[in-house]
């Protein structure tokens, strides 16, 4: 028999002992150890220890991070009721778990309040690569993409901004060194040449002009350059659009107009950019061409590198193609009248092409780098210039003003380039350089504590525009105005209607419904045959809008799991099947969604981009989707598998389910108490493929195994399939609201929600429930929040 302290008289007295092994502790509260002691120690003893874990020789040491950990992780088990298991006999009533976690909240609480007082909540966090590309664009005005020339940010709780996962190598910090140069030499250079200007219009038969390699331009036909479904590669190409230097250009088609329009009123086609050759094929989207039988000018603004040029054409897997007309790799017209015959196609009477400078005119750089005075001014006394521009520029960079020490060494570097006869341009751009690569521009300068205006500003300011704040937020700085809640409130509502806005909307849905990785899967093209380019660009912007018309008009959070519309355009409604009243050419549309049972779409989960990125282009798996679902939407941590738990292999053709071999999993002890989680909203979204179509069985064939989309949720309610199941989360606004929040706090913090905090977090929630926890008036209070306002 084994000897248990606890079976002494005196053994509270005994089990302190034991918890002190490890750690000079204070001793464990009573309720603590009575519960440990009736309920977990037969499984998490020295003995047995499943899931690795020993609670029985586990000290009593808040104070430590990794024993906090563990006790935090214990409180949440007992909270959720999945410990100990429900087939476990005589479970404790609640109100006995309930005193249990009363007496394990408090020492949590306090020892992670007095963590969070010394150390702060957020460690030093600094821009993502996304947030440092807007901020150079705002700080210069240039227009250079940055991104794909700084290294990837890996996500911790999934999102870029969390600190703790974030890292600052001497590669990351020579990329940064690079990447400043970049930017300030084209800034610099613009400042003293001027904006380089290009414009030019081609008609359609200099658009057909073949120019090297073999001929795959469009059909110069009745004064109009028409592009047909051919699949051969870089069809759409024309030379004659090759612009001659890096840039931002503006593109117009003018009267562009179908051929032979679809059901939906349209012909759907991308216009992209490159080189359009074998040595080079990747090409860039610049965006959707939706071609009506009515004329009209379509006008796009992307950045089109040194000597690519555009492709134009109809990008519609769900169209005939035609045949090339020629051998070789070649296409030809000659003889044939594609029109007539009935294929579908994109037509226009030329392209102009436009340079444009999207931030800042030539003026606007100078302004950026100089401010507003003169020139010729500063060429009076060198040495003074750099005395005042410096702390300027230093100021601008750090978002907070700079004192003459903090200054001091950007300010020798610009001297001593001028005592070493530099020209003010180069001493300037030396200095700037530095300033660049200081931890003052590429970190969050916080201090433990309630955050001064200026770190407020900052955080409000990457929390909504993903960039350096504005002159507005920056004189409420200086003027130590931002701390009250009514200017802070009127800040808020301000930014989330300027258009930078459109920056979050971008920046959030990327990390929080993982929107980035929607090209990270191809589908198998055997098996979802009308999936195209069009196609997946819809279901992006699809997504965006219906997240950004939560926040605009202050929907419910309810909208996350259900609506009664949808953003749609032509192209995405016949994927989705549904054909509701739409206006071919005004892209995508607010539309109405049916109420009768026959409805599948509404809220966030049946989109088509979420739906993708859940799944690996070939099949889809409840326990991904349904761990998205819980982590993204519902606020519920799904912690790793148990080490040695074998992956499912799915079963491609369909004849088994993937319900009936998750069955192995459930019943292993191990992993059921979080599949009894998981798996509920994973088998309701079993209904949709990996491109987000409707099914109601696996595979293409006859054979394929029937989707079972019923269930039970964690409590006990069952649901016959996504009808059921949305209905019963939509009457779970309260949770969806402290779900969203402590989503949109991490985002916005750049650490993940802390013990302490949960209970701040549920209060903030609920300030918004008169208005029924509206999404927009979540983010406002989640802003004016102690968690926001504190580092």
């Amino acid at each position: 028999m084994t000897f248990r302290l606890f079976q002494l008289p005196g053994f509270f007295l005994g089990l302190a002992s034991v918890f002190a092994v490890a750690a000079e502790t204070k001793t464990p509260p009573q309720e603590l150890v009575s519960y440990l002691n009736q309920h977990c120690y037969e499984c998490h003893d020295e003995d047995v220890a499943k899931a690795d874990l020993n609670l029985y020789d586990l000290a009593f040491d808040p104070e430590s991070d990794e024993n906090f950990k563990i006790w935090q992780r214990v409180f949440q088990r007992v909270r959720d009721d999945e410990m100990p298991p429900p087939k476990v006999k005589d479970r404790p009533k609640r109100p006995e778990a309930k005193a249990f976690m009363t007496a394990l909240r408090k020492p949590l609480i306090d020892a992670d309040r007095r963590d969070i007082a010394k150390n702060g909540r957020v460690q030093s966090r600094r821009l993502t690569r996304v947030e440092y590309e807007h901020t150079i664009h705002d700080l210069l005005g240039v227009d250079i993409p940055l991104v794909t020339l700084l290294p990837e940010d890996p996500e911790s709780g999934g999102f870029e901004t969390v600190a703790e996962g974030q890292q600052l190598s001497h590669h990351q910090l020579a990329r940064y060194l690079d990447v400043a140069d970049i930017a300030l030499a084209e800034a610099f250079k613009r400042m003293g040449k001027g904006d380089e200007e290009f414009k030019k219009f081609l008609s359609p038969e200099q658009l057909a002009k073949k120019g090297g390699g073999n001929y795959r331009g469009p059909d110069p036909r009745d004064g109009k350059s028409i592009s047909w479904p051919l699949s051969l590669q870089f069809f759409g190409r024309m030379p004659a659009t090759t612009v001659p230097a890096d840039g931002w250009y503006r593109i117009t088609l003018k009267d562009v107009h179908a051929i032979n329009p679809g059901s939906d009123g349209a012909v759907w086609g991308t216009l992209r950019s490159g080189a359009c050759g074998s040595s080079a094929p990747i090409l860039y989207m610049i965006g959707i061409v939706e071609a009506t039988t009515k004329p009209r000018d379509i006008t796009f603004e992307a950045w089109i590198q040194d000597d690519h040029m555009l492709e134009l054409k109809p990008n519609d897997a769900t169209l005939k193609r035609p045949a090339s007309g020629a051998t070789g790799g070649n296409v030809s017209f000659k003889g044939r009248d594609l029109a007539k015959d009935g294929y579908s196609g994109i037509a226009n009477r030329g392209i102009e092409i436009e340079r444009i400078h999207p931030f800042a005119d030539r003026t606007g750089v100078r302004r950026n780098l100089v401010g507003e005075s003169p020139w010729e001014e500063f060429k009076k006394d060198f040495p003074a210039a750099v005395e005042k521009l410096v702390p300027r520029f230093a100021s601008r960079a750090f978002r907070r003003p700079v004192t003459e020490e903090q200054s001091a060494p950007y300010r020798a570097i610009a001297q001593k380039a001028l005592a070493d006869g530099d020209s003010l341009t180069e001493a300037l751009l030396l200095a700037y350089r530095a300033i660049l690569c200081s931890p003052r521009f590429l970190t969050f300068v916080e201090a433990p504590g309630t955050l001064d205006d200026h770190a407020i500003a900052s955080r409000l300011s990457y929390a909504l525009w993903v960039s350096m704040p504005d002159a507005t937020l920056t004189e409420l700085a200086d003027k130590g105005q931002l701390k009250d809640p009514k200017v802070l409130t009127a800040q808020v509502e301000r930014m989330l209607d300027d258009p930078k806005a459109d920056r979050f909307i971008a920046s959030y849905t990327d990390q929080w419904l993982k929107m980035k990785l929607i090209d990270f899967t191809t589908p198998d093209p055997r098996q979802f045959k009308t999936f195209d380019t069009v196609l997946q660009e819809s279901m992006l912007a699809e997504t965006r809008a219906y997240v950004a018309e939560l926040v605009t008009k202050d929907l419910g959070i309810d909208h996350l799991i259900d609506s009664d519309f949808a953003f749609l355009n032509g192209r995405l409604a016949r994927h989705y099947q549904l054909s509701p009243p739409m206006k071919p050419g005004n892209g995508l549309q607010k539309v109405s969604l049916p109420s009768d049972k026959s409805k599948v779409r509404g809220g966030l989960l049946t989109q088509g981009a979420v739906l993708k990125v859940t799944a690996d282009g070939t099949h889809t798996s409840p326990v991904v989707r349904g761990v998205f679902v819980n982590e993204r939407i519902l606020g519920v941590h799904i912690p790793p598998p148990p080490p040695g738990i074998p992956a499912i292999e799915p079963d491609i053709r369909g004849a088994i389910s993937i319900r009936d071999q998750l069955d192995k999993h459930r019943n292993n002890e191990s992993c059921a108490s979080c599949h009894i989680t998981i798996d509920p909203p994973g088998f309701v979204l079993e209904s949709f493929d990996p491109v987000g179509g409707w099914r109601t069985k696996y595979g293409s064939s006859s054979k394929g195994a029937k989707v079972d989309p019923t269930g039970t949720t964690p409590d006990g309610e069952a649901f016959s399939g996504l009808q059921d199941w949305k209905k019963i989360y939509t009457e779970r606004d309260s949770e969806l609201a402290v779900g969203f929040t402590e989503k949109f706090l991490t985002y916005a913090t750049g650490a993940a929600i802390r013990f302490s905090d949960e209970a701040i977090v549920a209060a903030t929630a609920e300030k918004s429930k008169e208005g029924g926890y509206g999404v927009r008036s979540l983010i406002r209070e989640a802003l004016l929040s102690p968690v926001f306002l504190k580092k």
